[in-house]
């Protein structure tokens, strides 16, 4: 279950500009942490600790040099990554340039639907305690 505790704040633009605004916020919650994952899956498998340990850093440098090298990578059963370069618009041709027209890439993640039907069953609760 994902919980929520309930915030405000003077909205600084629009037209409830000026006025106290309120939201839900996600508490923030117990992350799971490599250690424990790492011992979670040497339960269900027949893969020694150390073995997933270095299959999973030889994956992220895979993933790394996949990335920086303009391809995605796929993830298997989670999903897979991109890189995405959102770009300015120009008036002109001649003023789309590297240096002009395009941001900073960013990774976007594509989960598989296994992940997505994992997402539809998550429960919310906005906590007024």
């Amino acid at each position: 279950m994902i919980e929520f505790i309930i915030k405000s704040r003077v909205q600084p633009l629009g037209s409830r500009k000026g006025r106290k605004v309120y939201y839900a916020s996600q508490k923030v919650t117990h992350t799971a942490k490599i250690d424990s994952s790492l011992t979670d899956i040497v339960q269900r498998t027949s893969l020694a600790k150390g073995d997933m340990l270095n299959a999973l850093v030889s994956l992220a440098e895979l993933v790394c040099e996949n990335l920086s090298n303009g391809q995605s990578a796929d993830l298997g059963p989670l999903g897979s990554l991109r890189v995405y370069v959102p770009s300015k618009m120009m008036d002109t041709p001649e003023e789309v340039t590297v240096e002009g027209a395009l941001k900073k890439p960013h990774i976007v993640f594509y989960p598989t639907r296994a992940m997505l039907k994992a997402l539809a069953k998550i429960r919310m609760r906005i906590d007024r305690g």
